[in-house]
C-alpha cells in the first residue's frame, strides 16, 4: 500500500517549488544583467549569491512558516552548496565543453539539484523535521 505524503509537507514541497520558481527567475535575470559586464562564471556566482540571499526570506517566511535567524541565515548555504556544484558544474559543461551557448546554460543546469537543496534546507530550516 502506498504511503501518502504528510499534508504539510505536501505544502512545503508545493510552496518550495513556487519559490524556487521565483529564485530561478530571480537569478537569471541577475546573471543577464552581470553577463553584460562579466564573464559567465563570475555572472553566475553573483547572481547565485543575491539569489540565495532572496532564497532564504523566501522560504523562512513562506515554505517553512519559520522565523528568519542568524544561525539558519548562516547555515543556509549549505543547502545551496551541492546545487552550487551542481549547477558550476552543469554551466562549465554546457558552454566549456559542449560549446552552447551560456544564456540558458544555468536554467539546464540547474534542474538536476533540485531535490538535493530541498532535503538540506528542510534539515537547516525545521531541524526537528530531520529527526522525525
Amino acid at each position: 500500500m502506498p504511503t501518502e505524503t504528510p499534508r504539510p509537507m505536501r505544502r512545503q514541497i508545493l510552496t518550495f517549488a513556487v519559490v524556487g520558481v521565483i529564485n530561478t527567475a530571480t537569478y537569471y535575470g541577475f546573471y543577464l544583467l552581470f553577463l553584460i559586464a562579466l564573464p559567465y562564471l563570475g555572472a553566475h556566482v553573483l547572481a547565485f549569491l543575491l539569489s540565495m540571499t532572496g532564497s532564504f526570506f523566501l522560504n523562512a517566511r513562506f515554505t517553512y512558516r519559520t522565523r528568519p535567524t542568524w544561525r539558519k541565515f548562516l547555515l543556509f548555504p549549505l543547502t545551496n552548496a551541492a546545487n552550487f556544484l551542481i549547477t558550476t558544474a552543469g554551466v562549465y559543461v554546457i558552454v566549456g565543453v559542449l560549446h552552447h551557448g551560456s544564456r540558458f546554460a544555468p536554467l539546464g543546469a540547474s534542474m538536476a539539484a533540485i531535490p538535493v537543496t530541498f532535503v538540506v534546507s528542510r534539515w537547516i530550516m525545521v531541524p526537528k523535521a530531520g529527526t522525525a
